[in-house]
């Protein structure tokens, strides 16, 4: 998840109201460099933290995946199982929760956990998030973080992506133990999107992918 200026807000009360202010804020298709990250791998039982309007879920379901998306906003939530149930998901391949990931909790292992663009304005613990759900990555599986490198060309509020982390400072966050995890990529990849007025433009995304050995 990802947006504009919220200063003040709780993550919440900026999430819900980002979504409930539009039809639709993204484009319902999968990311491209998630797609590419994610095809090689075999499907198992994926799970997608901050899965907004739930693209990537369905994608996976879509691919063999057994996929579950979060998301702290009830409204995003809500148009993700719509989307779900529309392309015939509605069977327990594609399944979505409204929680806040900071406190959120499961029992549940998974062979792949995704975060794309779990980047945000408002104050959010994300390394804290992410190091926690890596413990329930099964032996064998992936964790796979994808951000931005570079704010979009296109944004009016370019001072909010300052600073964005590298690659090996992803990495470096995670500081999961190299005795128990494998580092697969660690990358800029660029990626083809169109701007808000449909100007062509490149997009440069972060990609970490690391396996849990076993």
């Amino acid at each position: 998840m990802h947006s504009e200026s919220g200063a003040g807000l709780t993550p919440s009360v900026f999430w819900e109201e980002r979504y409930s202010s539009a039809d639709r804020v993204w484009s319902g298709t999968a990311n491209r460099t998630f797609v590419d990250v994610v095809s090689p791998l075999a499907p198992g039982l994926a799970l997608d933290l901050g899965c907004g309007e739930g693209a990537d879920v369905i994608w996976m379901a879509e691919h063999g995946w057994q996929a579950t998306g979060i998301d702290i906003s009830s409204t995003a939530v809500a148009r993700a199982r719509e989307a779900a149930s529309a392309r015939g998901l509605a069977d327990g391949r594609a399944t979505f929760e409204a929680a806040d990931l900071a406190t959120w909790r499961s029992a549940t292992e998974y062979d792949l956990i995704t975060a794309s663009f779990l980047q945000s304005p408002v104050a959010l613990p994300r390394a804290e998030i992410l190091r926690e759900v890596a413990a329930s990555v099964a032996p064998g599986g992936h964790l796979l973080v994808i951000g931005h490198a570079a704010p979009p060309p296109w944004s009016a509020h370019r001072d909010h992506h300052a600073n964005l982390p590298t690659p090996e400072d992803e990495v470096a966050a995670l500081a999961l133990d190299e005795g128990e995890w494998m580092l697969r990529l660690a990358e800029t990849r660029p990626r083809e999107s169109l701007g808000p007025d449909g100007t062509p433009a490149v997009l440069d995304d972060t990609v970490v992918l690391m396996r849990r050995r076993g």
